[in-house]
């Protein structure tokens, strides 16, 4: 069993990486239903907590399924991210992560994300500011360090355990390298492996089967994985490794009728949280990866992406269940852009 702070979780857990405009409760819904242990909500700013910025409160939704569920924010100001804290406490998340890794510009520039890789000790002390104003465990998800020349995930591990953080999240790449080449796992089992370290030890980027998770988890050692872009369209991504690593078996393929119905649930989820019509508009982002890999799949998307009311989208999703009844897509994992932050979001 693995601990962080006073959270059991199982032997091995999975984590649902924070990914900007994905990993919201609808989405987490899903993921949750279909085996992640750990979600997290997207990232959150601090000085947009502060400034009662209204999407920044709405990040802060968390509902009881969804535990144990850990609220991430980010930013590069000490007493920003210390009040932060103490507001995200009020609505009682299981834990508070902090976000080190995302490379995105436009939080980079503002010296948060993955910029504060530049300033070891302005992490120590942002990451001691949050654990100072909380009383809940404190995580942090990093990357291996700015570029290739200025690695230093090892010394940031032995520092933020040292300041109170009771888990690491760590994505395989450096700033530099934003999505781009393969995540390097060995200086996550070295971080895994340094006998000072005595947090958890999660493992992010590149995870997208059954069998490479299980390959890392033996190859790494770390104690769990977080999955991210794996998981859009396809949160069977998680039991799917679960009954891997148990028995070795790969599970059969979510029927046409188990896609449709999950599609189904998250988007009544999705209008149950932001109402009908916004519920409905931002589901649209979601149609393409649920779908990928069905052919002449264009005319039923198009209908999904055009109507603005339940019925009219669980009449398509009644005609794609007939229509593609017994077929088996390829599996392709959904791609990642640059807007949609990750780590800020993925992996």
């Amino acid at each position: 069993m693995i601990k962080i702070g006073d959270i059991q979780l199982p032997d091995f857990p999975l984590l649902l990486a924070p990914m900007e405009d994905v990993s919201d409760p609808p989405f987490r819904a899903v993921c949750k239903d279909n085996g992640a242990d750990l979600m997290y909500t997207e990232f959150i700013s601090s000085e947009g907590l502060i400034r009662d910025a209204i999407k920044s409160r709405q990040k802060l939704d968390i509902f009881e399924y969804e535990r144990p569920v850990g609220i991430q924010i980010f930013g590069g100001d000490e007493e920003a991210m210390a009040l932060s804290a103490k507001i995200v406490a009020a609505v009682n998340p299981d834990l508070v992560d902090i976000n080190f890794g995302c490379p995105v510009k436009k939080v980079v520039c503002k010296g948060a994300g993955a910029g504060v890789l530049k300033d070891i000790d302005l992490m120590v002390r942002l990451t001691k500011a949050v654990v100072n104003s909380t009383d809940k465990p404190v995580t942090v998800k990093t990357r291996l360090g700015w570029d290739e020349a200025s690695i230093n995930i090892e010394e940031v591990a032995e520092r933020l355990q040292d300041v109170g953080i009771k888990a690491l999240s760590i994505h395989g790449r450096t700033r530099s390298q934003m999505y781009k080449g393969e995540a390097d796992w060995r200086l996550i089992a070295k971080v895994k492996n340094n006998p000072r370290i005595q947090i958890p030890i999660f493992g992010n980027g590149d995870i997208d089967s059954p069998q490479k998770a299980l390959e890392y988890k033996n190859r790494y050692d770390v104690d769990g994985i977080m999955i991210g872009r794996a998981a859009i369209g396809y949160p069977w991504i998680f039991n799917e490794v679960k009954h891997f690593i148990k028995t070795g078996e790969t599970l059969p393929s979510p029927t046409i009728q188990q896609r449709t119905q999950v599609i189904r649930k998250h988007l009544q989820r999705s209008i149950e949280w932001k109402g009908a019509t916004l519920g409905i508009l931002e589901m649209r982002r979601h149609y393409t990866n649920y779908l990928k890999g069905f052919p002449h799949i264009k005319e039923y998307r198009n209908k999904l992406v055009t109507f603005k009311t339940f019925e009219e989208i669980d009449e398509v999703l009644n005609e794609i269940a007939v229509r593609y009844d017994g077929f088996v897509p390829e599996r392709i994992v959904a791609a990642f852009s640059a807007s949609q932050t990750e780590e800020c979001a993925v992996m």
